[in-house]
């Protein structure tokens, strides 16, 4: 009975028992929160749009690189309740904080860059968002459009999506779908002048 008691009191202590203070186990994750939002909003938009396998394997690489950072010399149940706690925590805060203050949320989500305009691509937003015109149109592409012709505006929201607008028909394909309708129209007709007559 001794033993159990022992071995039970043993599992437990090494579960719960936290080597570091409560104090420096909130700190610690709302630090690291801060830290990255900051460094995801100096080094863009295209690691949250995760355009290529290298922007997934950094958003991927990055948690495992901050671990340690957040909980420390610490594998016990109360420190991770605790960090997910901190991490939670600092997370609704910021979240209450964007939604009374419009003017910090622009400050700290962005703004958000056009990347084409009237079908025309801009080559200086490409260039200060790292992206190629080939990134580009495999966006494009996979929201169902062939090419820049059919695309009026594309914009690159702060939180990594895309939103493209789709261009009006042109003259041209207007005038066109309008002369197929009339031909329509008219070989209708000429298909009923032709009943007409053969009937006696």
């Amino acid at each position: 009975m001794d033993f159990s008691y022992t071995t039970l009191h043993t599992i437990l202590d090494h579960m719960f028992q936290m080597p570091l203070p409560v104090l420096e186990k909130l700190a610690r994750p709302v630090i690291v929160y801060l830290v990255l939002v900051v460094l995801l909003r100096l080094f863009g938009k295209r690691e949250l749009a995760q355009l290529n396998p290298f922007d997934l394997v950094v958003l991927l690489s990055l948690s495992n690189t901050v671990q340690n950072a957040i909980i420390g010399d610490d594998n016990s149940v109360s420190g991770g309740v605790i960090g997910a706690f901190g991490l939670l925590a600092i997370n609704w805060l910021v979240a209450r904080t964007l939604y009374r203050s419009p003017r910090l949320t622009k400050l700290l989500g962005g703004q958000p860059t056009v990347l084409i305009r009237n079908s025309k691509v801009d080559e200086k937003a490409l260039k200060n968002e790292s992206l190629t015109i080939e990134e580009l149109m495999d966006v494009l592409h996979k929201q169902g459009f062939e090419g820049l012709h059919q695309v009026k505006n594309c914009t690159l929201e702060p939180n990594g999506t895309f939103y493209i607008e789709a261009a009006d028909p042109s003259l041209d394909e207007r005038r066109h779908s309008e002369l197929l309708q009339k031909l329509e129209t008219l070989g209708q007709e000429l298909a009923v002048l032709r009943k007409a007559a053969e009937q006696p």
